[in-house]
């Protein structure tokens, strides 16, 4: 495949919704062209695939036509679909009705609540201290279950892993020392291991903003 016709993602480093689909495209080991967004000037071209101006966005090319996937999850099981080999995909429907459930509840509720208690100006809340407290209780679940298994996807690092870690880093990062004071043991060890991985470093790469043209 030539360069010009790679799959490219338009990406945001510090998206949790956009670090989850690089780290998919990342383990899956397909090959992909990455343009790094600036929010505030986002690509003419990137909003001529989706309108809606969020990223990620995953432009796919092929002699039938192209193809765009403008949202995480559907990138993230397009390139684990494509090559998993450390086998993130669950492996019945069980398993992955459980990590769907996992990533509804997290782009839903939790992530309803993380915005209102990161960014509590912007709901007109003199606080987002309640919201924190209440998404705290959904942690406490996650806590739960690694305490009887390594991962959330059971034996090993799975999908529901890297769809959910993105978002409880940038939760455990709106104010660390409350977050190191909980009684999260197993959650703080496994969001740590991630946090230190080679995976999520090689994922947070600084690259130079994509310039402003059509393709």
């Amino acid at each position: 495949m030539s360069h010009s016709a790679l799959p490219v993602l338009y990406s945001f480093r510090r998206c949790p919704y956009a670090m989850r689909a690089r780290l998919a495209l990342q383990v899956s080991g397909v090959a992909h062209e990455h343009r790094e967004v600036v929010l505030k000037h986002k690509p003419a071209h990137m909003l001529a695939l989706s309108p809606q101006g969020t990223v990620p966005v995953l432009w796919l090319r092929g002699a039938d036509g192209d193809t765009v996937l403008a949202q995480s999850l559907d990138i993230m099981l397009w390139a684990l679909r494509e090559h998993d080999p450390l086998g993130w995909l669950p492996n019945s429907d069980v398993a992955m009705a459980d990590a769907l459930a996992l990533i509804t509840h997290n782009d839903g509720p939790f992530k309803h609540r993380l915005d209102r208690y990161k960014y509590p100006n912007r709901s007109g809340l003199d606080s987002g201290l309640a919201d924190r407290d209440e998404a705290a209780e959904w942690l406490h679940t996650l806590d739960a279950r690694l305490g009887a298994q390594p991962f959330l996807a059971g034996e090993h690092f799975g999908l529901a892993d890297a769809a959910l870690a993105p978002f409880v880093r940038q939760y455990a990062h709106t104010d660390p020392a409350w977050f190191a004071a909980q009684p999260w043991c197993p959650l703080a060890a496994w969001l740590g291991k991630f946090e230190a991985s080679a995976l999520f470093d090689a994922i947070m790469q600084k690259h130079a903003p994509w310039p402003d043209k059509l393709a």
